[in-house]
């Protein structure tokens, strides 16, 4: 037989053992689980269940993963314009949840809120714009967008309503259609 034949059959089986050992080991980590009945698992016994449960699992796609593990989309500094900061927002919330503060005209009841809301939602949604919307005063509403760079658009949609005193995005309020004075 020839040596080097002799050293890879060596090579072999030193592998061979080593990785044996490894599987020896992760079986006897999880091996006091099996006897165990199930009724008697403390949390350590779960949460150890759900370690060797998740150990060979395949990492979740991009788009699976939460907002704040996914990575940020890259900003093209040299397509913006530096004298437009609402572009530059545009551009560095696209992909990531907002919310936009509305408030609603007059002293409306909180029902009052919910119906007139609940149309500038169902407008926006019929303009293919996914909004939720929640009633947190009788005068005021959270509008939450899963894609912040569409927030621009549903202002520029609520301002104009009659309803609408005003629409705050990021801490910069706009004044609605509904505004004292404003015609």
């Amino acid at each position: 037989m020839r040596w080097d034949t002799l050293f890879f059959v060596a090579v072999l089986l030193v592998f061979d053992v080593v990785t044996g050992d490894e599987q020896e080991k992760k079986e006897d980590k999880y091996a006091h689980l099996k006897k165990k009945d199930i009724r008697d698992y403390t949390d350590a016994d779960l949460e150890s269940l759900y370690d060797q449960w998740e150990e060979d699992e395949e990492p979740l796609e991009e788009d699976e993963l939460p907002e704040y593990k996914r990575k940020p989309p890259k900003v093209d500094m040299s397509k913006l314009d530096p004298k437009d900061p609402e572009g530059f927002l545009k551009a560095t919330k696209k992909g990531k949840t907002l919310m936009i503060f509305v408030s609603v005209t007059g002293e409306p009841t909180r029902k009052e809120t919910e119906d007139i809301t609940g149309l500038w939602q169902s407008s926006l949604f019929n303009a293919h714009v996914d909004v939720q919307r929640f009633v947190i005063e009788d005068h005021r509403s959270i509008f939450m967008l899963k894609d912040g760079s569409k927030s621009w658009e549903v202002k520029d949609y609520l301002v104009k309503q009659e309803k609408c005193l005003s629409v705050t995005i990021e801490g910069k309020v706009y004044d609605g259609a509904g505004k004292k004075g404003k015609t």
